[in-house]
């Protein structure tokens, strides 16, 4: 794909809706993009990306509240999320909050700095029209497990124990940073198993965080999306509780209970 003449392009169109509207604004005054120091030959990549989810360039992974598309540029991998906004969040995002790209580029930030896993965040790119948010970017590398939580309840995996193990800790180390997620479900936990008896974990969908002092009760409820069965959570709460100084036993009944009360339970959690 040659990126910079779709760049190019996709600059000369922007200036010609700013011409009609008598409008001498420069482009580059009405779009926020913030790449990572380790990435900076990617820019023409970044600019390119309003273009390449129009004509649906790269390989499409989700698609429906948000689009998310695999993209190769110089021969690396990158995902690239685009954020779908209603009429009101565009007012919002443009004027009074931060929008759900640099929040997620952030909280990558913020994951990495603890050891938390999570695909190494690239940039952002927010475009402003007429004063609010029009289109929303997210790009990260792609990550390196291979394997969606969710995967465990179609087939089975021998490393499903470690899993349930690191999640507990990494959750943990979160916590204990006040880090939570506040979508922790099961599409937003990638995995693989990197050794025997070893197994690494990737967290996505990082733009809905909470930040501040997380108790043991508030720490096990940040839980409640996840399914599993009794023995997979007494798993995670034995290391969350571990790692926290708590009582495990507590935690695993904590677990259990808020889980209890969600809906869209799987019949797999109860076995």
């Amino acid at each position: 794909i040659d990126y910079q003449r779709i760049m190019r392009e996709s600059h000369s169109n922007a200036e010609c809706d700013f011409q009609n509207l008598h409008c001498s604004i420069k482009m580059r005054r009405n779009f926020k993009l913030k790449v990572n120091q380790e990435f900076f030959g990617v820019e023409d990549f970044i600019r390119s990306l309003p273009k390449l989810f129009k004509y649906k360039k790269g390989e499409l992974i989700k698609t429906g509240r948000n689009e998310i598309r695999i993209f190769n540029y110089n021969g690396k991998e990158y995902v690239a999320k685009s954020f779908k906004i209603n009429f009101i969040n565009r007012l919002i995002y443009g004027k009074f909050r931060t929008s759900k790209s640099e929040r997620s580029y952030e909280h990558a930030i913020d994951l990495k700095k603890i050891g938390v896993g999570t695909p190494k965040p690239v940039a952002f790119m927010d475009i402003m029209k007429w004063g609010v948010l029009a289109n929303s970017y997210y790009v990260s590398c792609r990550s390196e497990c291979s394997h969606v939580y969710a995967d465990i309840f179609s087939r089975k995996f021998e490393c499903e124990d470690e899993l349930m193990r690191e999640i507990g800790r990494k959750v943990a180390v979160m916590h204990n940073n006040g880090i939570a997620h506040l979508d922790f479900g099961r599409g937003n936990i990638l995995f693989e198993e990197i050794s025997e008896g070893k197994v690494k974990i990737d967290i996505v969908d990082l733009n809905r965080m909470h930040f501040g002092k997380l108790s043991m009760e508030k720490g096990c409820k940040n839980l409640e999306r996840l399914p599993a069965n009794p023995h997979q959570h007494r798993l995670i709460a034995e290391e969350y509780a571990k790692a926290r100084g708590l009582d495990a036993e507590r935690c695993y009944e904590l677990i259990r209970t808020y889980r209890s009360n969600q809906p869209g339970k799987i019949e797999a959690e109860c076995f």
